[in-house]
């Protein structure tokens, strides 16, 4: 019996976990992919407060080593269901269940997958791909694209452009909707080239991606010859599991206020699962720390 299962290996997570081990809980973490979530694929972390620049790696790295340092237990396990029970919660993951006093859902979200007219799941990690970071350096010296207009397309883009031969970005409208900073470095790169008020329509390809399908401001269908696309078009939520004791929004974010309690007793939600304004790595460690916190409390009132 834990005191408190994280749910998530994220920011949220891991400072859920490090608040609550510095209460002296028992605590464990589960994570069903990789843990630092989406930092972790940050290029360049540059707006949290007291570190001027650090890659989002690195970031990931020294949260994980600080609460392993405390005690932390970690499996990378994927939360299927969480149940409540006389003596607390019981989550189910993929290959066994674990029980707790109370559970801290920072799931997190997952990249949105671009819709085109036939889906080509195939095509995934064959030429698309949704991690600049993790599959970029694939292509040093070859022309790729860029789908997205907003911070992490930018991201990508600048970090593509250090080592690519080319990179064409293509955006829903003539503008874009990050950073000043970011949009002004890109503007700054001679090897970017924009391709405003485009929709990627298709993915070609028999075994590997080989172009993109686009229409043009015009409405007109075009072709861009490419070996490698990086899609970067939001994120949403996946909180299925935590349905029945949780209430969800219309787009699928578990309803919890500043507080991160939510309809259940024991049971929390930090991060970007839940429903808020702000999705940033400075405000998913600020729901972490309120989430282990009231945890605690709730624990205590036992």
């Amino acid at each position: 019996m834990y005191d408190i299962i994280v749910i998530g290996g994220g920011a949220a997570g891991m400072t859920s976990a490090l608040y609550a081990l510095r209460n002296g809980k028992k605590v464990l973490v589960l994570e069903g992919e990789s843990l630092g979530g989406q930092i972790a694929t940050s290029p360049r972390l540059e707006n949290y407060p007291s570190i001027k620049q650090i890659s989002g790696e690195e970031f990931a790295d020294n949260l994980y080593e600080q609460i392993a340092a405390l005690g932390a237990e970690v499996e990378i396990e994927k939360a299927v269901c969480v149940e409540k029970r006389e003596d607390g919660f019981f989550v189910k993951t993929e290959y066994g269940g674990y029980a707790a006093k109370s559970v801290i859902v920072a799931a997190g979200v997952r990249h949105k997958h671009l819709k085109t007219k036939e889906p080509r799941e195939d095509l995934v990690g064959k030429g698309v791909y949704y991690c600049a970071v993790c599959d970029g350096p694939f292509y040093k010296g070859r022309e790729v694209g860029v789908i997205g207009d907003a911070n992490s397309a930018l991201q990508y883009a600048l970090l593509l452009s250090g080592y690519c031969k080319k990179v064409y970005m293509f955006t829903l409208f003539d503008k874009f909707f990050g950073e000043a900073s970011l949009v002004s470095a890109l503007k700054s790169k001679d090897n970017i080239e924009v391709l405003p008020n485009t929709n990627v329509v298709s993915f070609l390809g028999k075994d590997e991606l080989e172009a993109v399908e686009y229409t043009d401001k015009d409405g007109k269908l075009c072709r861009k010859e490419l070996p490698a696309v990086f899609v970067a078009i939001g994120q949403e939520p996946d909180n299925a599991a935590f349905a029945g004791l949780a209430d969800l929004d219309p787009a699928g974010y578990i309803i919890a206020d500043e507080s991160c309690k939510t309809r259940t007793p024991g049971l929390f939600a930090a991060g970007d699962c839940r429903t808020k304004a702000v999705r940033q790595v400075s405000t998913a460690v600020g729901d972490g720390a309120v989430a282990a916190t009231n945890a605690c409390l709730y624990l205590e009132s036992l």
